[in-house]
């Protein structure tokens, strides 16, 4: 059987992707309400692994994100996100006498209302293929999800937000963050983040100065 439907997969796959289509039934979500949120389809899921594997270990080898970036990473647990720099930066600046400004956000909802056109320009910023963006884009913007509870059924087309249940979706938002985090560290803001809650550090001599580059920071 193996010898049977794994070339037949491959062949499926291969033409996904070089032609950037995704078949409307892999875009079919259903919900339920347990144990979980939603259940996508099982192939639409292996490809899925397989892209985020080579965007993972090629793409991103290439143009890797942010390293302050913590979630949805190997070797790169929670504590690292708490203790790698933000206590760090803090105990130095008690010790030199300076101020201290931090921020920490969560993100609410961040995951279901980041639109698909930020995402896709994620993708190309970090460098990935025109066949890998155009696949990709198809999967998120076609979905369909369908709601049964008691008897009644709704369906709805979703218009935004990272498929959920959907194995890109983890590194998808990790590229929609990062160019915010790199444009803040440069700015002279230390940005960590850690999937949707994001810690804003900003020290310095003069209290003054710190305040104002907080609030530059934290414009929406």
């Amino acid at each position: 059987m193996e010898g049977i439907v794994v070339p037949f997969l491959v062949r499926t796959f291969h033409a996904c992707l070089a032609t950037g289509y995704a078949p409307d039934i892999w875009r079919q979500v259903k919900v339920v309400f347990i144990p979980k949120p939603s259940i996508t389809l099982f192939l639409l899921k292996t490809i899925e692994r397989l892209v985020d594997r080579f965007l993972r270990d090629q793409t991103l080898a290439l143009m890797p994100m942010h390293p302050n970036q913590q979630a949805y990473q190997a070797r790169k647990p929670m504590e690292m996100a708490i203790h790698q720099q933000p206590v760090v930066w803090v105990a130095k600046t008690l010790d030199q006498q300076e101020t201290a400004l931090g921020v920490f956000l969560d993100l609410e909802r961040g995951f279901n209302n980041t639109s698909f056109d930020s995402m896709c320009a994620a993708l190309v910023r970090h460098g990935v293929g025109y066949n890998i963006v155009s696949w990709i884009r198809p999967t998120m913007e076609g979905r369909l999800a369908t709601v049964t509870l008691n008897g009644s059924f709704m369906m709805a087309v979703v218009s935004r937000g990272c498929p959920q249940g959907g194995v890109l979706s983890p590194l998808l938002w990790c590229l929609v963050v990062d160019d915010m985090m790199a444009r803040l560290n440069w700015g002279g803001v230390y940005t960590q983040s850690y999937a949707d809650d994001i810690c804003l550090l900003v020290v310095g001599k003069f209290p003054n100065m710190v305040s104002g580059l907080m609030q530059w920071a934290s414009k929406p």
